[in-house]
């Protein structure tokens, strides 16, 4: 069965969830024409369903725009009801883009990449989640038996995504009880982000039409493995030819593509909020915890913030070299998370700014004062320390504009607001609920 009627235009929101409107199959051409009108603050519904705070209140306008590439079907094998959902930019009333939108954000600074350095962003996301339908139980990280344990969840995931253009590559179970990772293959530009968006709801529709949940929260109990997103990236120029790998660089980087690591890895402490965006995220950035805690570059080390990848000896060098992207997860909106990494990235081939000597040793085990002078921060380790560190930063600011970085700060203390006198346990449950 599916609803083949039935459309609905939809944005990520601040809080990274999908929200918008629906309309007749018939109508999409005109509405593709004249968008679809929203309040600003739709934009800062939090991830709770509650609006905590907001710079617009009940005044304004914009338009939903959608976006024929990202027009996406999900039918079921079970005969459960499908559904189509577009992805849309805002614009202003004038049709110009908004200059709070997370999409259009995005695109102006892969604008900014390609005109002023000729250069592209050619990325992917790897996502982890706990599916419900499996037994919690332990044991089975890797397992084959994990595979038995899902029945066909991951053939109608793998399905159904194909069909939605995700490109996934590989499915495997994860180390958590019910964990399971799904990758996808690169894509250019804003794409990238567009796959993230729609792997996320693809995923939760197969497990809903099965009665089941898929759940994308940072963490799933104190103490417990916790679901990260983690973005693979490389730079081609104008040609699409590779420019990132030069086995005499530093790390095996080119001296093109050294510069856009470093300026993540030097903002990386200020601007976590876009990457890891919910106050339990930093349950999860640790020391070994298979996450994140220091700002390093590090080659197949997989708790650098920044992973130099490996090689194989099958490998086209030049296409296969990139760097993966650590401290994020799916609280995180990807057109924030994807855009924080390219405009930091511009500040770096600005400055033409070099890494911290990659090495293997791990920051944890070194004393403080070693951690300094090798040029690492320990990365904010609360929600409320990283918003201190994003509102001083005037890099981010001049990034974003004082308009939406106050919009995106409000957004985020308003949702720590609802969190007020929860205890750990109950904040992870409300996050469980909702991501």
């Amino acid at each position: 069965m599916t609803q083949p009627d039935l459309m609905l235009a939809c944005i990520a929101d601040y809080g990274a969830r999908v929200r918008g409107k629906g309309y007749r199959t018939a109508d999409a051409e005109r509405y593709a024409r004249k968008g679809i009108g929203l309040a600003p603050t739709n934009l800062m519904i939090t991830v709770f369903g509650e609006i905590a705070q907001t710079p617009w209140g009940p005044s304004g306008d914009l338009l939903m725009m959608p976006r024929p590439e990202t027009d996406t079907t999900v039918t079921h094998a079970n005969g459960a009801p499908g559904e189509r959902f577009v992805l849309c930019d805002l614009a202003n009333l004038d049709g110009t883009p908004w200059a709070c939108c997370p999409r259009q954000w995005l695109i102006r600074g892969l604008a900014v990449l390609e005109e002023e350095f000729g250069l592209r962003l050619f990325s992917a996301f790897e996502h982890e989640f706990h599916y419900s339908g499996v037994p919690a139980e332990g044991g089975n990280a890797y397992a084959l038996d994990a595979f038995r344990q899902q029945g066909s969840f991951l053939s109608e995931v793998m399905a159904a995504l194909s069909a939605a253009g995700c490109d996934p590559e590989m499915v495997m179970p994860e180390y958590g009880a019910g964990q399971f990772e799904v990758t996808n293959g690169a894509a250019l530009g804003v794409a990238s982000a567009d796959r993230a968006v729609i792997l996320r709801e693809v995923i939760r529709s197969v497990a809903r039409a099965r009665g089941e949940k898929a759940c994308f929260a940072p963490v799933m109990a104190p103490g417990k493995v916790g679901n990260g997103v983690h973005v693979h990236f490389s730079l081609q120029d104008l040609s699409g030819s590779p420019v990132s790998h030069d086995p005499d660089g530093t790390g095996g980087m080119s001296a093109r593509f050294e510069p856009f690591v470093a300026g993540i890895q030097a903002h990386m402490p200020d601007m976590l909020p876009l990457t890891a965006a919910s106050a339990i995220s930093y349950e999860r950035l640790q020391p070994n915890r298979w996450s994140a805690a220091f700002n390093n570059v590090s080659p197949q080390d997989r708790e650098a913030a920044l992973r130099i990848c490996p090689l194989s000896k099958d490998d086209d060098a030049a296409k296969a070299f990139n760097v993966e992207y650590r401290a994020s997860d799916a609280s995180a909106n990807p057109y924030l998370l994807l855009g924080a990494l390219v405009w930091a990235g511009i500040d770096g081939l600005r400055l033409q700014s070099r890494v911290t000597a990659p090495e293997l040793r791990d920051p944890a085990n070194l004393p403080p004062a070693e951690v300094a002078q090798a040029g690492l921060v320990r990365l904010p380790q609360s929600l409320e320390e990283a918003l201190e560190r994003m509102k001083a930063s005037a890099a981010i600011r001049g990034w974003m504009g004082t308009e939406f970085l106050e919009a995106y700060l409000c957004h985020k203390e308003g949702e720590l607001m609802l969190l007020a006198g929860l205890d750990l346990d109950q904040q992870v449950g409300k996050y469980v609920d909702c991501l």
